[in-house]
């Protein structure tokens, strides 16, 4: 099943991907995987298990399944001066 999903980039991965919001059409199963195709796509340098992903303003489970419409944000660990 495809989902249309609006992701959004903060900070490094935002630097990375040279752009903050995307929309994408993907298939995978989870969120999970759509960070793996995003990461491909992009040459992301972080490993999911140090980012954080929240669907739609709150945090999520990279196990969720993906929801078409859905704003998906990939979070980066930020450091304070």
């Amino acid at each position: 099943m495809m989902a249309t999903v609006r992701l959004l980039y903060f900070a490094s991965l935002r630097e990375a991907a040279g752009r903050d919001v995307e929309v994408v059409d993907s298939a995978a199963p989870d969120l999970a995987a759509l960070y793996a195709e995003a990461a491909a796509r992009h040459a992301l340098g972080w490993p999911r298990e140090r980012l954080r992903v929240a669907v739609d303003g709150a945090f999520a489970r990279w196990d969720d399944a993906l929801a078409d419409g859905s704003e998906v944000a990939f979070i980066p660990p930020v450091s304070g001066g």
